[in-house]
């Protein structure tokens, strides 16, 4: 209800400007009223209405006009003055709880969650509490609800980290006594958690980083269960439960002197004690066990066990998991030898021959780092590779750091020497020299060169189609692009769409490069766009 105080001068500016621009309160048609009414304010965090005699924009934007008071007269039949008409306030926006929320709740109150050590009013105020947080600061539709603590499961964490506070209050001061403090249901501690929010980002309690001594108590929980305490008397719970909400809203308030009963990991290698021949390759989500991994002896008889089988049965996939899970072990382990070089040797050369690039390169890195610690290996033949690699993927800056990498002596190996002669001919766009070369490949480079001859050959046609015209006979195409038979030629033509360019005379086909025009121009740029490989480095 308003309350009426006595018009002065200064109210007068401001008279039609209640509520936000609304029309007067009184009549122009009654007499004068001996005061104007004025809405009180209900609180101080709200703003002050506006001073000025200009209309101010609405909130709900500019074109809203809101409905006119009605008109009323300001005195009573018998004189005394009347109450005056205040709108009604709208009613709150209903809202809309998302799927997921209501799956949380159901969840919550599922008979196999409940828990008998915490009673149903508490789990009912802890999930109230939880949800009212997330809508009030903004993230109830970002939160992983399936991942979300059931509030039963907060509530015992809640008392296990309560339960390590009195040891560490021992040596901190605690703040003014918790029955001075404002009930949570008043307005004013409200006020302060809102300013607590926008200080401590982010607001809701399940985003705030944890500090070290909750993590440590909660992973200890979870090693060791342990039964639930009796429940504390009154004055203890409440003194607990400020102390929590201390901890979480101002990080570094005080430090805790709790530590896990469980020794820290130890920062050295494991060693590992499995016996396994064959591991299956599985992404570690924690520590290693000593148990399930194998020491170095064993690895190598799983080499030789691996060899034989790929030999014989040529099953890539399981002999690419299986020379992963040994990588695993061996890095675990942080074993760093000769047998970790022939390791990555053989597993890159088996991903070469498959095409399985991503593999190779992740092989081909470690390798370059073994190979700088001086261990004995086949440096020659993957620096090599290493070269046509970054040809394939058109990696100028990795290539060039390749070759300011090589000594005087490593380009003349054959191997090398190979590799900078494919790059000089491309460098030059001389095709007939690349394709020679193509054919002399050593070691299994040119696994890795078929990986880009296609897209070369659409350059070298591009560039016969400019320098020779009318026609030339589909043998040379053969030849100078090392096909295999004119059939091979020819279909190269045909996948796009050089249909109409071959021609039959005299028994003989030939290529009508007179009439290709551009044909071969949009693909030759599409091949040259850059490879990204996974795991590239």
């Amino acid at each position: 209800m308003a309350t009426s105080y006595p018009a002065t001068a200064a109210h007068g500016a401001v008279t039609g400007l209640a509520n936000h621009g609304t029309a007067s309160l009184t009549s122009p048609l009654s007499p004068a009223p001996a005061y104007t009414p004025v809405q009180v304010r209900q609180s101080f965090g709200q703003p002050p209405y506006p001073t000025t005699t200009y209309p101010v924009p609405h909130p709900y934007g500019p074109h809203h006009v809101p409905p006119p008071l009605p008109m009323t007269n300001n005195y009573a039949p018998n004189g005394t003055a009347a109450a005056p008409v205040v709108a009604q306030e709208s009613p709150k926006k209903k809202i809309e709880w998302p799927d997921s929320v209501r799956s949380y709740v159901q969840r919550s109150f599922l008979p196999a969650n409940l828990d008998e050590a915490v009673s149903r009013p508490e789990m009912e105020a802890k999930l109230k509490e939880t949800i009212s947080q997330a809508n009030d600061s903004g993230v109830m539709y970002t939160i992983n609800w399936e991942t979300m603590p059931l509030p039963q499961q907060m509530i015992k964490e809640e008392r296990a980290r309560a339960r390590a506070l009195p040891q560490a209050l021992q040596s901190v001061q605690i703040s003014p006594p918790v029955a001075a403090r404002p009930k949570s249901g008043s307005k004013k501690r409200k006020s302060s958690e809102l300013i607590d929010n926008h200080l401590n980002t982010p607001t809701a309690p399940w985003r705030a980083p944890a500090r070290l001594e909750d993590r440590v108590t909660f992973n200890a929980d979870k090693r060791q269960p342990a039964e639930e305490p009796s429940p504390p008397s009154k004055n203890v719970s409440k003194f607990q439960k400020q102390m929590e909400k201390r901890q979480k809203r101002f990080d570094g308030g005080y430090t805790s002197t709790y530590r896990s009963p469980s020794p820290p990991p130890s920062n050295g290698p494991v060693v590992g004690t499995c016996t396994t021949l064959e591991k299956r390759y599985l992404r570690l989500t924690s520590a290693p066990v000593a148990s399930l991994v194998r020491p170095e002896p064993i690895l190598r008889q799983t080499l030789e066990l691996l060899k034989r089988k790929w030999k014989k049965e040529q099953n890539y996939s399981y002999i690419c998991d299986q020379f992963k899970s040994m990588r695993q072990d061996l890095t675990v382990q942080r074993i760093k030898n000769d047998f970790t070089v022939e390791v990555y040797e053989i597993h890159a050369r088996i991903a070469l021959e498959k095409g399985d690039l991503g593999e190779y390169n992740q092989c081909q890195t470690q390798l370059k780092a073994l190979y700088q610690l001086g261990l004995k290996g086949k440096p020659i033949e993957f620096k090599a590779y290493r070269i046509l690699y970054f040809i394939h993927t058109a990696n100028r800056t990795a290539l060039n750091d390749a070759l300011a990498d090589l000594t005087t002596a490593e380009k003349g190996e054959k191997a090398i020497k190979h590799a900078l002669n494919v790059r000089s001919a491309l460098a030059l766009g001389n095709y007939h020299r690349f394709f020679r070369l193509y054919n002399e490949t050593p070691n299994m480079g040119a696994y890795l060169m078929d990986m880009f001859v296609a897209r070369e050959r659409l350059a070298a046609l591009c560039n016969i189609c400019k320098a020779y015209k009318p026609d030339v006979p589909l043998r040379f195409i053969t030849e100078e692009l090392y096909y295999e038979s004119d059939a091979d030629a020819a279909q190269f033509i045909l996948d796009y769409d050089g249909r109409h360019l071959l021609e039959e005379r005299d028994g003989n086909i030939v290529f009508l490069t007179g009439k290709a025009g551009q044909l071969f121009e949009a693909p030759k740029s599409a091949a040259f766009a850059r490879v990204d490989i996974k795991g590239q480095i």
